[in-house]
């Protein structure tokens, strides 16, 4: 039974519901609600966060509608900053709760269109109730982890913020050194030291504020990289001693060459460890690797990938791509690469490795879930 059935069999169960729509800010929550299309909408701002009064607005639009107090109530919210402690909290209320993506929702094709709150959470309201009649495509829901799910990600998604932040801290030393005329190698140790000896090109030690200023970037500087070091300590030691099934999971993905413990841990607890999949359309569609084309007529054009899902993995299945090429190149998926895409130009082979990308990606999850290695790729030395 497919879910529009199963949605459809829970509405006609109980014909008289309550449609809630909520459009969030950071300081108001506009609530628009009703029983079905034909009834206009009774619609109700709440401060923001206040959950007090979210419940009192639910039993007021009830009683207006003429509804039991333990009448069903289909909710939904756009993903966004809110996250999903209020889908939580929602579902902890009996109420039956969607999270939307907002780039699934139709959108006026006009050059200037109107867009407030109350146009858009009134457009939420009406996807919503065809949604729960039967009609799964008006719209597309995002899949909730769990507390724990999304707290693992917090690690590798902190690490990579800091190692961005590493590069913009070196770049930005390195920026006012040149200024100056002066060059140095930003070495872990003795930096501090070799920028009291450095000396501008008619001798002059370098420029007071310039150099208080180099003095705090490099200690920022270091506060990264302490950092950085406790984070990769602690996954660490998480891969060494853990014995949790989501650990297992990036285990087997370490034990193939070319993946790291950057990409293993980032695709197990992004991907591989709360998710499930039914086929591989739908792992290429989470990832944004999917093809877009544009076809109208005799007009027929690419437009590249949808770039649509998880930028984490689609970041880093590109440079796994990359990887698999140099360390797995007996492999049937570098034989594929290098066969289409291995002759051309630079151009070429950065839209094949997009492709190898998408490849590689299903064949990390087959590994994963039923053990089946990918054709002609070797595993680690035990």
């Amino acid at each position: 039974m497919n879910s529009a059935t199963t949605r459809r069999e829970k509405y006609n169960q109980s014909d008289r519901v309550l449609y809630v729509a909520l459009e969030l800010s950071n300081r108001t929550w506009k609530l628009a609600m009703t029983v079905g299309f034909g009834q206009k909408a009774r619609e109700r701002n709440v401060p923001a966060g206040d959950l007090v009064r979210f419940n009192e607005e639910i039993q007021q639009g009830k009683k207006r509608f003429g509804l039991p107090k333990a009448a069903p109530v289909y909710s939904c919210y756009e993903a966004g900053r809110d996250g999903f402690w209020l889908h939580r909290f929602l579902e902890a209320e009996g109420l039956e709760n969607v999270v939307v993506d907002p780039s699934s929702i139709e959108v006026s094709r006009r050059k200037r269109r109107a867009k407030t709150d109350h146009l858009d959470v009134h457009g939420l309201l009406k996807v919503l109730m065809r949604y729960w009649l039967g009609e799964p495509k008006e719209l597309s829901v995002v899949r909730v982890p769990s507390v724990e799910a999304e707290d693992n990600r917090h690690l590798h998604r902190e690490l990579q913020q800091l190692k961005r932040e590493r590069t913009q801290h070196t770049n930005r030393i390195k920026g006012l050194l040149v200024g100056v005329g002066v060059r140095l190698h930003l070495r872990r140790r003795g930096v501090l030291a070799e920028l009291e000896q450095a000396r501008l090109w008619d001798g002059a030690r370098l420029p007071p504020a310039l150099h208080c200023r180099l003095v705090r970037e490099l200690e920022r500087l270091e506060l990264v990289h302490r950092q950085i070091h406790e984070l990769e300590a602690e996954r660490q030691e998480s891969l060494r001693e853990c014995r949790s099934e989501e650990v297992e999971k990036v285990r087997r993905l370490m034990a193939l060459r070319g993946i790291g413990a950057n990409g293993a841990w980032l695709l197990g607890m992004e991907l591989f460890v709360w998710r499930q999949f039914q086929n591989r359309r739908q792992l290429g569609s989470l990832a944004g690797l999917t093809p877009t084309p544009h076809e109208s007529g005799e007009m027929k054009r690419e437009q590249g990938i949808s770039k649509a899902g998880n930028r984490y993995i689609r970041a880093m299945m590109v440079e796994l791509a990359w990887g698999w090429l140099r360390f797995q190149a007996e492999s049937q998926l570098s034989q594929w690469y290098q066969e289409r895409f291995g002759r051309g130009g630079p151009r070429l082979r950065r839209i094949g490795i997009v492709a190898l990308a998408r490849k590689l990606l299903v064949a990390l999850w087959r590994w994963v879930e039923t053990s089946e290695l990918p054709t002609g790729a070797k595993l680690r030395p035990a």
